[in-house]
């Protein structure tokens, strides 16, 4: 019986269509490194890292529990968790994977493991906004961040299924991959529970976690993660749910969003979600401290200042209404396409 450790490469695993095992992986790290191109030698990098005498990595967070900062993951987690994406989504020794994704970040970094441990023939190329433009091949399983889904919406048909993370897939590009014949999954996660730990199916409200994951939610109604076999620690997220069953749940917003106006509590992504079928500009809510209303809420659009019309507030409530409109040229975001609020607004 195959039992994975970190220790292992299946033996279906491919790289490029060339079958590698943990020495030739070790070689191929060294001319990464040594003559690779620049997206070449976080890959080196991460692989003799991965090959080493110690049972874990060191990766920066992305805040999501707290300030970012620099923790140490346990390699065979990572195993658990590329098993249990294996298991959710059916991937099977064989499977046709492309890794598009900067490998300076977890998910780079889990489709490599994933691939490795699966048996994932796996097709690497250079992290781009158009990574299916130059490949011709079909795929099994893709990770995207939005803005590359967004931009292969022509050439996805080519793609059985799909997961998009790193940043919230937009109503607007929802919609678009539901007419397509792809299975696409927005994914829920962060660097703490080593990528997703639940997905959701596009055009259903529910993310289902994976296996050997259970939640629940703390007093603030904030995601509590339970992942025995991925975190020794039990995970308190800053994110608002609706808690469905033990292993489904709803998301609502970020705590960190909230906004309290005239002592009513607010949370923006509700707002964003009611406003999102109007609106074809990027945009976020904010909001600005205010005399009489403690904090009052501003809608934030990207790009050059224009009219957007009245009717684009018909669906919200008294309170949810913004009292400004700020148009700002280009929004801060950070390597996968998640806008930075707070840096935007400064």
């Amino acid at each position: 019986m195959y039992n994975p450790t970190y220790e292992n490469v299946h033996n279906q695993f491919k790289l490029n269509g060339f079958h590698l095992n943990r020495e030739d992986l070790c070689r191929v790290a060294y001319s990464f490194i040594k003559e690779g191109e620049d997206f070449e030698k976080p890959v080196g990098d991460f692989l003799l890292d991965w090959f080493d005498s110690k049972p874990f990595i060191e990766m920066q967070t992305s805040g999501t529990t707290g300030a970012p900062k620099i923790i140490s993951v346990s390699k065979q987690a990572m195993v658990e968790s590329a098993l249990a994406t294996g298991d959710f989504f059916g991937l099977q020794p064989g499977n046709k994977a492309l890794q598009c994704l900067p490998v300076k970040y977890v998910a780079g970094k889990m489709m490599l493991v994933r691939a490795m441990i699966l048996g994932l023939d796996l097709e690497f190329v250079a992290p781009s906004s158009h990574p299916l433009e130059l490949l011709e091949m079909d795929f099994d399983f893709v990770a995207m961040v939005p803005l590359q889904a967004q931009n292969s919406l022509t050439e996805l048909k080519r793609v059985k299924k799909m997961i998009v993370g790193g940043a919230a897939v937009s109503k607007n590009l929802e919609r678009q991959l539901l007419k397509l014949p792809t299975q696409v999954f927005e994914t829920y996660g962060m660097t703490e529970t080593i990528t997703h730990i639940a997905a959701r199916k596009l055009g259903e409200k529910v993310f289902t976690v994976l296996p050997g994951v259970t939640i629940s939610y703390d007093d603030r109604n904030c995601l509590v993660i339970h992942a025995a076999r991925i975190s020794d620690e039990v995970i308190v997220t800053n994110d608002i749910v609706e808690l469905v069953n033990e292993n489904q749940f709803i998301f609502i917003g970020r705590m960190d969003n909230v906004i309290n106006s005239c002592g009513i509590k607010l949370i923006p992504e509700q707002i964003e979600e009611k406003l999102s079928q109007s609106m074809t500009h990027r945009f976020f809510i904010a909001s600005k401290p205010d005399p009489e209303l403690g904090e009052k809420v501003i809608l934030v659009v990207e790009g050059a200042t224009c009219d957007l019309g009245s009717d684009i507030y018909k669906d919200l409530d008294k309170y949810e209404k913004p009292k400004e409109v700020l148009f700002i040229p280009k929004f801060k975001e950070t390597g996968s396409g998640k806008i930075m609020r707070k840096e935007t607004l400064q």
